[in-house]
Formats: structure tokens, C-alpha cells, sequence
């Protein structure tokens, strides 16, 4: 599968809005939409040369999801096929699988300063789930599943960092966090409002359903 290797603040200033792709940098004045709140390219700047289609509009969000949770199209469209054969809203269960992978589990703990990061991680067998070695960062957890830090990678300072540093881990109660142990827990299936990323979902059932 081909995995995107361009500037990752150019997705953000695409999208318009803050995707959280480069850890702690998203979070400061170094973020490129405090300077750059504009599209990339010559033409940026130039607001005549955009029409914003039903299409365009669409396909924004769906670029966007795409974007956030660090997926390529042939496997964001697996996912999507999947949540339309699950019941419950189509686009609600499409975010709740994105939410249940692996890499942004261990970054909504905490464990990582970003989705790619935590992908870097996981493939590289840092992390347990119910005490079995998980490498795979699209592997989907379900409620039940503990994820934990193999004992011998607690001494990556990186990890121990993340962990004590975290921000992301506000406001998530389909977690619980064992901050001594380093674990975490998943408690339910998240609703929409527990899945904090600006996407339209809907909008994305609705791209696909043409």
C-alpha cells in the first residue's frame, strides 16, 4: 500500500484546517496555518479560481477523513463498504472503525505525538493488546481490548514522554487510561460526539453513494 511521504503541513493549509499530522508543532505558533491559512500553489491565493461544488465539497471531506487517520483510498473505501453492511449510521460507523485502529488508539492515549508516529511504533512491536504483540497499526480494537506498552519498550523516552506530556487524551471517556501501568482500555465503541475531527461524514456516505 502507498503511504504519502510529501510536507504534511501542505495537507493541512488543502484542507483548511488543523489535521494534527506533525505532533506537538500543530499546537504552537509554527503550525503553517497561522501564516499560510490558504491553499498551497501559485495559485493559493487567488479565491476566483475556486468553485466550490456539491462534488468538490464532497470530496474535500473525504480527502480530509482520508488525511486525519493516515489511510489510503483503496483501503478508506474498504472501511467505508464495511460500515455499510454494519448497522447504525453509515458515516457514525465508518469514524467509530477509524477510531478503533490500532496507531490512533495508541495516539488518543497519549503514547505518541502523532498518528504517523504511533504508526512507527506499532509496526515495530512496541505494544501489546490484552498481552499479545499487535504490529499491525490498522488491526481494530474492540470494547474489552487492553493496550499496553511492552515491558522492555517503557524505557523509550519517547514513549514516557508522550505519555506524561499528553494533551490528546482529554475528553475521551471510551477510554480509561491506567496511568501507572501505562494502559489503556477500551471501554465502549465511541459515539460521534466522543470522536473529536472536523469531518462531515454524511457528506462522505453521500460522495460514495453516486
Amino acid at each position: 500500500m502507498g503511504v504519502y511521504h510529501g510536507p504534511k503541513c501542505k495537507l493541512c493549509r488543502r484542507e483548511g484546517v488543523r489535521l494534527y499530522l506533525k505532533g506537538e508543532r500543530c499546537y504552537t505558533e509554527k503550525c503553517a496555518l497561522e501564516g499560510h491559512a490558504y491553499p498551497p500553489g501559485e495559485h493559493g491565493q487567488d479565491r476566483r479560481r475556486r468553485k466550490d461544488t456539491s462534488y468538490g465539497v464532497q470530496l474535500r471531506e473525504k480527502q480530509k477523513a482520508k488525511r486525519i487517520y493516515g489511510v489510503m483510498e483503496r483501503q478508506f473505501r474498504n472501511y467505508f463498504e464495511r460500515a455499510a453492511r454494519r448497522q447504525g449510521v453509515t458515516g457514525e460507523v465508518l469514524l467509530q472503525m477509524l477510531e478503533l485502529r490500532m496507531d490512533n488508539t495508541v495516539y488518543r492515549l497519549g503514547l505518541a505525538a502523532s498518528r504517523s508516529a504511533a504508526r512507527h511504533l506499532v509496526g515495530h512491536g512496541h505494544f501489546l493488546v490484552n498481552g499479545r504483540s499487535v504490529d499491525r497499526a490498522s488491526y481494530l480494537l474492540k470494547p474489552g481490548d487492553v493496550v499496553s506498552v511492552r515491558p522492555e519498550s517503557r524505557k523509550i523516552a519517547a514513549i514516557r514522554e508522550n505519555f506524561e506530556n499528553r494533551r490528546r487524551t482529554e475528553d475521551q471517556p471510551w477510554l480509561e487510561i491506567d496511568e501507572k501501568e501505562m494502559t489503556g482500555r477500551i471501554a465502549q465503541i465511541p459515539s460521534r460526539e466522543q470522536i473529536p475531527v472536523p469531518v462531515q461524514e454524511q457528506l462522505i456516505v453521500e460522495l460514495y453513494s453516486k
